[in-house]
């Protein structure tokens, strides 16, 4: 029952949509700016309310899209147990100087009060869009997932993030940059990233960001550990808004 309630609510928002986008379309020479707000006020609408509608229905089992299980079962990066109550998701690109902020500032005391402590998991997902050397630094990244290297290089890259496509994450330069990782497998990597491994999974985490209405980094969601009740904050925000959010869900948690 609440399946097909989830599904009318979502076709019933698309077609109310799709009629404001005709009547908008034959009105917009002479539509009036309050017309104009109401319709934008509708598509905002719906863009907050889709993607948890999608969440619902794919989480109704605890098995969906953005249950940590799922998450750790396609490979995504995370810290902490796979057992905590609560999962951070950080959408983010290796160029951003903003997530490169957040991994400074903000991350360690999310790390230090939360995923050691057992009550959160942090899973990283790419969302390469700052620049043209943004895709390929994911895959590297990625790559050494495979050999359990994934935060080391994760916070090394921001450790000596440049400008914007200034070459520091070009080619040639992640694979040296890489090979600094201690314990490594150079031609385990190499391979890796010279065969584009992880294209697809890249791909798919965009697609994810994109889903959830997210285009800028970084941005999260904070959801239960079966991937339901999604909450979301954009931007590098301090310590205090995520620990807002955690302990409202740890409560509900519980």
């Amino acid at each position: 029952m609440e399946k097909n309630n989830i599904c009318i609510y979502v076709f019933a928002i698309t077609s109310i949509v799709s009629v404001l986008l005709l009547f908008n379309s034959i009105t917009l020479a002479s539509s009036s700016s309050s017309s104009s707000s109401f319709l934008h006020s509708i598509l905002q609408l719906f863009n907050n309310k889709t993607p948890e509608v999608f969440a619902q229905l794919n989480d109704e089992n605890g098995n969906g899209t953005l249950s940590l299980a799922n998450l750790i079962k396609q490979g995504s990066p995370y810290q902490g147990s796979k057992f905590a109550p609560v999962v951070i998701i950080d959408f983010s690109d290796l160029q951003c100087k903003l997530c490169q902020r957040f991994v400074k500032y903000t991350e360690p005391q999310i790390n230090s009060t939360y995923v050691q402590t057992g009550k959160v998991t942090l899973v990283f997902k790419h969302l390469p869009n700052r620049g043209f050397d943004s895709f390929p630094a994911a895959i590297a990244a990625q790559c050494t997932n495979d050999q359990g290297k994934f935060w080391q290089l994760h916070n090394f890259l921001y450790n000596v993030q440049g400008p914007i496509d200034s070459g520091w994450a070009s080619k040639n330069n992640l694979e040296k940059l890489a090979l600094q990782i201690t314990g490594l497998d150079k031609q385990m990597f190499n391979s890796c990233f010279e065969n584009q491994k992880y294209k697809s999974f890249i791909d798919a985490d965009l697609a994810l960001a994109h889903s959830l209405g997210f285009t800028q980094t970084p941005s999260f969601i904070i959801v239960k550990n079966n991937g339901t009740d999604i909450q979301k904050l954009e931007g590098p925000q301090p310590f205090v808004e995520f620990k807002a959010v955690l302990d409202k869900e740890l409560v509900g948690a519980r």
